[in-house]
Order: structure tokens, then sequence, then C-alpha cells
């Protein structure tokens, strides 16, 4: 078990490549991190196994066990795997199969997780924000009702709103982790589908409000595509907050300055991109920059 020196704690809130890059960039904190991933996918694979099967969407949480895992193996190799061809399995991946099936042989989804993790020897924590299924859902500004990840990705402008359908009880130790951290990071990620739908559960959404921990926007180094790319900086915090009680993000991280937020939030500047890729942050200075932010509590 790998523990920081502290004892501090830490949320990450998010899904996909993001949340799991996160994730990764806090493995050394083992198990005082918690990862509460979204469960909302309704494309690729996950949509797919979702389509015949039912249950929460594994796609995130899949990604997010990837990354963090250390010792390659016969295990993780299987894991990992994704099928090519010409039949019903092309393009499925066998970890999302393996985390289905053992959903189907547990009594929460929570324990098939936790039986990966000790498969693969991930310490951090990764919580689905539910263990009910439910589907994103938008409303456009003409008062259209979407429902459906993919088809709010497709929107051709941002929804006037967002919600759950159904609206479905958040984990119990999703909501626990948030009471006890010391540190709340939001992002980065993919803002309307992968940060905003934990957010939208009434006890997530409480248990930020009254949280006494520092809440951490982590920034995107790249413009979104689809509707959230016509969202300025200050539009998603404010969605954020709305979504928080009106509990306000305390720290704005980013590559530089963001003019239009002026004094209204603390923005701390760092370089965090990957030398390979301008896009996509790099593990190490993410560490570092959360190290930096949990001294300064």
């Amino acid at each position: 078990m790998t523990t920081n020196k502290n004892n501090q704690t830490i949320v990450a809130i998010g899904g996909g490549h993001g949340l799991g890059r996160m994730l990764s960039a806090l493995s050394e904190y083992g198990e005082n991190v918690t990862g509460i991933v979204t469960t909302t996918d309704n494309g690729g694979s996950t949509g797919r196994i979702r389509a015949c099967q039912g249950g929460i969407a594994w796609g995130d949480t899949r990604n997010c066990i990837n990354q963090l895992i250390t010792e390659p193996s016969i295990g993780s190799m299987i894991f990992e795997y994704r099928f090519k061809g010409n039949g019903e399995l092309d393009g499925h991946n066998l970890g999302n199969l393996m985390l289905t099936a053992l959903d189907n042989l547990s009594i929460r989804p929570l324990e098939a997780i936790n039986l990966i993790r000790d498969m693969l020897k991930v310490t951090t924590n990764i919580v689905p924000m539910s263990e009910h299924p439910a589907d994103l859902a938008a409303q456009t500004r003409a008062g259209v009702v979407i429902s459906g990840e993919t088809d709010v990705d497709d929107l051709p402008e941002p929804p006037a709103r967002l919600m759950l359908d159904p609206v479905v009880p958040a984990t119990k130790e999703a909501v626990s982790a948030i009471n006890d951290a010391d540190l709340v990071i939001l992002g980065p990620g993919s803002f309307l589908t992968s940060i905003m739908p934990p957010l939208l559960l009434p006890e997530i959404s409480r248990a930020l409000k009254q949280t006494q921990a520092k809440v951490v926007f982590v920034r995107n180094l790249g413009k979104e595509t689809g509707p959230a790319g016509a969202m300025s900086l200050k539009t998603m915090l404010s969605w954020c907050e709305r979504s928080m009680g009106g509990r306000a993000i305390d720290i704005v991280l980013g590559p530089d300055l963001d003019d239009e937020l002026e004094d209204s939030y603390q923005q701390v500047v760092e370089d965090l991109a990957s030398a390979n890729h301008q896009w996509r942050h790099d593990r190490d200075k993410l560490s570092l920059s959360i190290k930096k932010i949990l001294s300064a509590s």
C-alpha cells in the first residue's frame, strides 16, 4: 500500500482519458485517492453491451484502470485486449466484457471493480458515480430534450441544461469520499459528458456544496470538439458551481491565464503539456502541480 506522507485524501471526478490521466498522475498516493467515474456512456463497445445487457457504462472505468496498471501481466494484457474481425465481437474491449460478467456475478458493480483492481494490483480507489444505469440527457435552447451521451456530443451548440435520465442515487462510497476529502479535482476531460454527469447526482451535488476541501478545476490543454468547444471557461465554471449548489471553485489550474476570469478565481498557471502531444497532460507535471496545491492547503 502506498500513501502520501501527510495522509491527505484526494477525490478526482470525471471520466475517460482525462480522469485516467489524473489518477495515473496521483498513483503514488495509493488508496488515499478516489476516482469517481462517469457511468453514462452509450457509445462504442460500452453502448453495445448496455443495449443488450443493461447496466452501467463500463468504458470510462476500464480506461481509468488501464492507466493505473503499473505491472504488465497476462491479466493486464487480457483486460486491455480489443477484438478485431467481422463478427459480433469486433470492436469489443475484453475489459468491458469482464466487468460486465463480474457485475452479473456480484451483488454490486463496485464489487466487480474491486475484483479487477485486486487482480491487476491497482491501489487507487475507483468508484462509479452510481451503480444504477442512467443516460445523460440535454435540453436544447429550443426546448427539445434528447437522451444519450453520443447525441449530446453531436449537438450543434451547447445545450440549455443537462440532466440524468432517470435520476439515480449516487454510490454511497463516492459521497463518503467527498465528505472526507482534503482536495477535490474536477477534470480534465470532456466537459459535458465526463465532468458534468457526476455533478448532476443530488447526493454528490450536496456533498460538494458542503465539503471543506479545496475544489480545483483542471483545464484541458486543447479545444474540445462538439458543443463544449463553443463554451467559454467562465461558462463551464458557472455550470459546475450551479451543479454544486452555488459552491465556488477555489482554484483553476491551467497552462495560461484566462482574461475573462479576471480576479474572480485564483488561477494557477503551470506547464502541463506532454512533450510528445501538446494537448495531453504530462503525468509528472500534473503530479507536481497537485503536490504544490496540496502543500499550500
